[in-house]
């Protein structure tokens, strides 16, 4: 009886770790900043499966002005504004990094949506690119002036 028991915690700390893993996705912090902020912006990326990631596609949403990239990336430009950021990286299976970069916020009241796509070394690839609640949510990043 003793060793059944042990079994059944054991499978279910695996399927709470698995559920865990399931939920998480690519996180642009901070959640919350100021209109016109000068800001730092951290990129967090999990590789939650079995494949190594191997780069990671930001879409730098519209009003945003990317001042600096910390880390070496690949910067898409239209009309001399920085749309979208790609860092080629290694991110192993169960490992995580972050990806730095500053830009300014917009100069009005409203929410930043930042679409990702995570690509995998298969060839594969998840866009977090949907509203928040569903399977693939895009970070989001509101800006409210002080009261």
């Amino acid at each position: 009886m003793g060793k059944m028991r042990s079994r059944e915690l054991v499978l279910a700390a695996a399927w709470l770790g698995m559920t865990v893993c399931a939920q998480a996705h690519v996180r642009v912090l901070p959640f919350e900043s100021k209109p016109g902020a000068h800001q730092t912006y951290i990129v967090k990326v999990p590789t939650e499966g079995q494949v190594t990631t191997t780069s990671v596609e930001l879409e730098v949403p519209d009003g945003l002005s990317v001042v600096s990239i910390a880390d070496p990336a690949e910067a898409k430009k239209t009309g001399g504004r920085t749309t979208s950021i790609t860092w080629k990286v290694e991110i192993p299976p169960g490992q995580s990094k972050d990806l730095v970069f500053e830009a300014v916020n917009p100069a009005d009241n409203r929410d930043l949506s930042w679409k990702a796509h995570q690509h995998y070394a298969d060839g594969t690839s998840r866009d977090w690119v949907d509203l928040p609640k569903t399977k693939s949510p895009a970070s989001i990043t509101k800006l409210t002036a002080a009261p």
